[in-house]
């Protein structure tokens, strides 16, 4: 198990983005970790915004990273009743917009450029369409 000892105020301030929530919400749906890269051509969002949002839900005590050769894999911190019960909470939010279904479906596409289980690529937003058929 894992032991926060972050408060309260600062699980809520890392979710007063939309792009933090799709990033929680993507990964508590899938139960997987995936490396920036591929957060990158799931979210479609340039890879400087997510670093940056990646090392805030970190700091909170919400994500969680292991490094494995060059890639740097990012999974939510399990095992804390809490947090199970808010990302529960945030897997019920409305997707009214759209994004959380567009966010799921490419990163099931991105997750079958894997090999052996493992990120390969880096980036490739622009040619993921191409790369997943």
């Amino acid at each position: 198990m894992h032991l926060l000892k972050t408060q309260p105020e600062t699980i809520f301030q890392a979710l007063s983005d939309p792009l933090r929530i799709r990033v929680i919400r993507l990964l508590t749906t899938t139960d997987e970790e995936a490396c920036l890269c591929e957060l990158v051509d799931s979210l479609l969002e340039p890879e400087y915004k997510l670093s940056r949002h990646i090392k805030i839900l970190k700091s909170s005590g919400l994500l969680t990273a292991r490094k494995d050769g060059r890639w740097v894999y990012h999974r939510l911190v399990n095992g804390v009743p809490y947090l199970e019960s808010l990302y529960e909470t945030i897997n019920l939010l409305s997707d009214a917009d759209g994004f959380f279904k567009k966010d799921l479906s490419n990163f099931k596409k991105r997750m079958r450029i894997r090999e052996d289980g493992r990120c390969q690529v880096g980036i490739i937003s622009s040619d993921l369409s191409e790369k997943t058929k």
